[in-house]
């Protein structure tokens, strides 16, 4: 006899360090709304060197939103502290964008209250059904995102007039698919919440 039980040990299961790369960058990119919103309200959006230092501060904000999830997600970082914190870090990015862009008169205010509805409401729609599931980003919202950073974007950079009016075209595409994304999002949780 050997003094063994039969017992399986239990599998251990690694969790990620709420301190680590893909946090950080959460962490830079809620730094860095305060700093593109003083950007912005220093240009008036009609100092073109304040306008582009804006411009660049958002896409470099935009961009760590793709890079920390990449991160999260190839080296297993992924932490509950990141979970929240990302859609409040875009939030607020997007949000102070839009309604700086609404306070200078470049874009109407109802195209803002519109978006941020609709942000608001889906994160909301998210915590509703997180017991049941959850509602994976589909392609429809990774592509309502690239519009909406390259609207805003096109908005902020001191375009010459023959291309200023291309922006009102990009935004009315960002509208619509944040719409449209909106009604699929709710037809996702509708079937979440419903009893099987």
């Amino acid at each position: 006899m050997t003094g063994a039980t039969g017992s399986t040990p239990g599998r251990v299961v690694a969790v990620a360090p709420v301190l680590n790369a893909a946090n950080a960058l959460t962490a830079l990119r809620l730094v860095l709304v305060p700093v593109f919103a003083a950007s912005v309200i220093a240009s008036g959006m009609t100092h073109s060197g304040w306008r582009m230092a804006a411009c660049l501060i958002f896409a470099v904000a935009s961009a760590t939103d793709l890079v920390d999830g990449w991160i999260a997600r190839r080296f297993a970082l992924v932490t509950s502290v990141g979970k929240v914190a990302d859609p409040i870090a875009d939030k607020a990015l997007t949000g102070a964008a839009l309604v700086l862009l609404s306070w200078y008169d470049r874009l109407p205010w109802w195209v803002t209250a519109l978006i941020l509805v609709r942000e608001l409401g889906i994160t909301g729609l998210r915590f509703w059904v997180i017991r049941h599931g959850v509602i994976a980003a589909s392609r429809g919202g990774k592509v309502k995102t690239a519009l909406q950073i390259l609207a805003i974007a096109w908005y902020l950079w001191p375009m010459p007039a023959a291309l200023a009016v291309v922006g009102p075209w990009i935004m009315a595409a960002a509208v619509l698919v944040t719409v449209v994304t909106g009604f699929d999002y709710i037809v996702q949780a509708v079937r979440l919440r419903r009893p099987r």
